[in-house]
């Protein structure tokens, strides 16, 4: 009797040792509140909706509170339905605008082009030039240069010459015409050889000469 009982309680001590061993797996029990927290890479923020709005860089602003969300110059205003921002009808910016700040809502010209450009040079409004002897230019109020070009006449003569800062050619030698090959004076007749002698049309001295033939010189000599 005595040896059962003692078989009894070996039983007794092995038993909860066996179970023990199989009842413990990490599996079957929850990881503790640290371990959860370190395995998890989301972190988990708060929840301020009605009671505050958080920018793009977490930070909370109260309710009723000013602020400038991201890289934006408009202002929001934080309420219980999220922040709300200002979108104003921004004016146009002049074409003609050369300095432009973004400092405000609102871009903002701060200095107009007030010259002019003409063949890469600047000119002021209102300003006179000749950029060539021919040209007469003036910068307008609209930065525009608005240019006139000489008309010139039709020269006197068939050999002209252009001198230096002058826009219409001149007769250096006044009037003339051709004859054949030979240039001749306007207003005069010419011999220009034993039979002929010929002058300038009155007025049209692109044209020819008018010749005309007399009893030449060599035929007289026979």
């Amino acid at each position: 009797m005595a040896l059962h009982i003692h078989g009894a309680w070996i039983l007794l001590f092995v038993l909860p040792g066996l179970v023990t061993a199989a009842a413990i797996n990490h599996e079957d029990y929850p990881a503790d509140e640290g371990d959860q927290t370190s395995s998890n890479d989301n972190l988990i923020f708060d929840d301020y909706r009605g009671k505050g709005c958080v920018d793009d860089s977490g930070f909370v602003y109260k309710l009723g509170e000013r602020f400038f969300p991201g890289h934006s110059n408009c202002p929001c205003v934080c309420t219980e339905d999220g922040p709300v921002c200002d979108q104003p009808e921004c004016p146009k910016i002049h074409p003609k605008c050369t300095k432009v700040e973004h400092n405000g809502c609102c871009p903002e010209c701060k200095e107009v082009k007030n010259f002019c450009e003409y063949h890469g040079k600047n000119y002021k409004i209102l300003e006179e030039f000749k950029p060539s002897p021919c040209e007469w230019c003036r910068c307008e109020p609209s930065n525009e240069v608005h240019c006139v070009v000489a008309d010139c006449a039709v020269p006197e003569c068939v050999n002209p010459v252009y001198e230096p800062e002058q826009c219409c050619p001149v007769c250096k030698n006044g009037p003339n015409c051709f004859a054949g090959t030979t240039i001749i004076p306007a207003g005069i007749e010419v011999k220009v050889d034993d039979c002929n002698i010929c002058h300038c049309h009155n007025g049209d001295w692109w044209k020819p000469a008018q010749c005309s033939k007399r009893e030449c010189q060599g035929k007289q000599a026979l």
